[in-house]
């Protein structure tokens, strides 16, 4: 093996390539972490093209967390008040088999639930989805992308008619406007914002806005910084569009040629007046005035957005007022603009084109549409009506499942629900309920393994091979580099053999990854992510690709610069080849302010710290940055109430209460409380976040909104000591 071997950061979905070698075996040069085990060297792959070298604090440390509280066997319990055995694959695999037949074919098919991970590689979607949506008949998959980015997936097909990104990272570095909204990338997508930082440092006439409730470190490097209450990100693009269309500056020409539907939408803007925005927002006419002018002035807009658009009981409609920003002024298919939606986990871009969630099928295609599906039946070799043609369950309706009797077996794998959920006592007593949970991860203990009946040790990065896909649509191969941990298996081994088992003996008989992503690509062909083209074997020698990269492709591959962006012939996979106006009035909050709950509650998260510290909590350096969780509220409002700096609070919602240290600072707009939701029930005492949040979701993308809940603040007088599980217990 050569020194190094090139992969890709399993974090967040910048996608940075990353350069791994084994520790030194002699002399003093062996990094070694507190417990004395040598770590694997990480450093920045300078020949990747998304990340070109660099890397954060997350990246360069992630081979410090892959030997730590690792699941190193199979386990099983009968009952939830029961301690766990240790039980062979060959145990874990019947019982599973037995009990996934057993509910088929007493409950049926629909009673059986997979929540999967935009943490798992291409291949791991795949073969789940032939598991539960072929086989079976089960159309019960969805993944935490659900809570991530499926406002972004609706917005996009709403609008374009096809889900994908149309911009490339490319476009950071010849946009004359970036316009951020919903999103701390300096913190959440560092590498993004640090190569749009460096190209406005070359380039000073290139213009910033950010939109956030906070002055992140985001919000600190801007030219404009809109500080708008929360819900009213709406209010805020419909004002810009008033402007441009009573300025004249907008796209007549591409709108006709191109869109439909401007008429509702110049009617909704109508009523977006400076006034009547300014007030709504809790911004200045003139702050509003300087964000139209940026955007109507600039050749090129680019505009990003992240959790704080698509985390929200509106979140399509916002997606949708976006992208009409880029069609009334024709800002798309071109170098330096377009709607670019910035993916929060590694892979969930993959999960997207395996058909990852619960109305997805592989390709791009839709579970509701009836091509769609025989499509895919012929493609698998089943007989028609096999894939149901009902929408399967999202992750949040697998918990009311659980509560009403109809979900009788649920599968977990790679991802933390009883931390990440929002409604979070709700969602635990949910759990409590479930007739018989799997649980697959690769480590141990997490929050969500306190309610499994069986625990599978999954490979993690660095031990299986299989492919991910970032932001810009660039697919890295991340070749294994090292052994298993124990009897870790990679995630889609553990799903083709319980479908062996099932009988599903021809449709699960692949030998590596490798043979699992030929099949996959297959049923891309001639869909707007065609990847055809694409191959272990040619990520290998060509290194990261973008898509679409058709099977013709792979006989020139030095030509793919079509590859860069989409609709660059201003043609989208609408019915009439047009791009589709979204007319939406904002309706702000699901759960707005009242007396009894005054603030508005805030959730995001930290530079160091990854969703629910699975890994990032057991690595010293980063437990050293974000050593506990905490509540930032305003000068003006801590005042108010008494309160001082790290003075414990106790912060109600409708649904359930936590505690936090107080944060005074400016940095957060009056009448909102921001709190970061990395905390479960294993590293702190009665600061979960999502304790407080609500489900109240999105109906189109019913993506929940995780983003804005009401809440009361009570000053605690009495000493409080926090329960920091990481730092207290040995293990770690």
């Amino acid at each position: 093996m050569s020194e190094f071997t090139k992969t890709l950061c399993p974090y967040c979905g910048v996608g940075c390539g990353l350069e791994v070698s084994p520790p030194a075996q002699h002399g003093k040069a062996t990094n070694r972490d507190s417990q004395g085990t040598p770590i694997w060297r990480v450093r920045g792959d300078k020949a990747h093209p998304s990340s070109q070298g660099m890397v954060c604090v997350k990246g360069a440390t992630i081979a410090e967390s892959l030997d730590k509280n690792r699941l190193q066997y199979p386990m099983i319990r009968e009952s939830l008040d029961q301690d766990f055995r240790r039980a062979s694959w060959e145990e874990a695999f019947d019982l599973i088999a037995k009990r996934i037949q057993t509910v088929r074919f007493t409950q049926g098919p629909e009673a059986i639930c997979m929540y999967g991970s935009g943490q798992f590689q291409t291949e791991d979607y795949y073969i789940a989805q032939k598991l539960m949506k072929g086989c079976l008949g089960s159309n019960n998959f969805d993944a935490n992308s659900r809570l991530c980015m499926s406002s972004a997936v609706a917005g996009y097909i709403q609008s374009f008619g096809a889900d994908g990104p149309p911009c490339c990272y490319e476009d950071l570095e010849l946009t004359d406007c970036a316009f951020l909204i919903g999103t701390n990338t300096a913190e959440c997508h560092p590498i993004i914002f640090n190569r749009l930082e460096k190209y406005r440092k070359k380039n000073r006439k290139v213009k910033l806005i950010v939109v956030d409730p906070r002055r992140t470190p985001t919000a600190e490097n801007a030219d404009l910084h809109l500080a708008i209450r929360p819900g009213t990100d709406i209010d805020l693009l419909n004002g810009i569009a008033h402007l441009l269309m009573r300025w004249n500056q907008i796209d007549v020409g591409f709108i006709d040629d191109c869109t439909s539907n401007f008429p509702a939408y110049a009617e909704v803007i109508r009523h977006y007046s400076p006034d009547v925005v300014a007030h709504r927002c809790g911004i200045s006419v003139a702050d509003l005035e300087t964000a139209a002018r940026y955007w109507g002035q600039s050749q090129r807009v680019l505009s990003m957005w992240s959790m704080g658009i698509n985390q929200s009981s509106e979140g399509t409609a916002k997606v949708r007022t976006i992208i009409n920003l880029h069609l009334m002024t024709g800002q798309i298919g071109k170098p330096g603009s377009g709607p670019f939606s910035l993916t929060g986990q590694p892979n969930a871009m993959g999960g997207r084109e395996a058909g990852g969630l619960s109305h997805l099928l592989p390709g791009y295609r839709l579970v509701k549409n009836p091509q769609h599906r025989a499509e895919v039946e012929n493609f698998w070799g089943l007989k028609p009506g096999q894939i149901s043609s009902e929408q399967g369950m999202t992750a949040w309706d697998m918990i009311t499942g659980l509560e009403n009797g109809t979900v009788g077996l649920l599968w977990i794998a790679a991802t933390n629900p009883a931390v990440s959920m929002p409604d979070l006592e709700r969602t635990k007593k949910a759990l409590l309920r479930s007739p018989f949970t799997i649980y697959q991860d690769a480590y141990y203990p997490t929050e969500t393994s306190a309610y499994a009946h069986v625990l599978l040790p999954a490979a993690q990065w660095s031990e299986k091979t299989g492919v991910m896909t970032n932001s810009e649509r660039r697919v890295t191969l991340c070749p294994a580099f090292r052994f298993p941990w124990w009897e870790a298996k990679a995630d889609w081994e553990i799903f083709a053999e319980v479908g062996r088992r099932l009988g599903f003996t021809k449709e699960f008989a692949f030998a590596n990854s490798a043979e699992v992503y030929a099949e996959f690509v297959q049923l891309t062909r001639d869909r707007p992510c065609d990847m055809t083209g694409m191959s272990h074997e040619l990520l290998q020698t060509q290194g990261p690709t973008q898509w679409p990269f058709p099977s013709n492709n792979a006989e020139s591959p030095v030509d793919t610069q079509h590859s860069k962006r989409l609709y660059t012939n201003l043609r989208f996979h609408t019915p009439d080849g047009r791009a589709r106006f979204g007319a939406y009035h904002s309706r702000g909050l699901a759960e707005p302010p009242d007396p009894n709950y005054p603030f508005v509650l805030t959730t995001g998260r930290l530079y160091g710290h990854w969703h629910t510290q699975t890994r990032t909590g057991r690595i010293e350096k980063i437990r050293a940055m974000h050593p506990e969780p905490f509540i930032e509220i305003h000068p003006r409002d801590a005042a108010s109430l008494g309160i001082t700096d790290n003075q414990w609070l106790e912060v109600r919602s409708r649904r359930g209460k936590a505690k936090f240290p107080a944060k005074i600072t400016k940095a957060i707009a009056p009448g909102t409380v921001f709190v970061p939701m990395h905390w479960g029930a294993l590293w702190a005492d009665e600061a979960e976040a999502n304790a407080l949040t609500h489900p109240e979701s999105c109906p189109d993308s019913l993506q929940p909104e995780l983003k804005a809940c009401a809440v009361d603040l009570t000053p605690i007088s009495a000493e409080i000591t926090l329960k920091n599980y990481q730092l207290q217990s040995s293990q770690w």
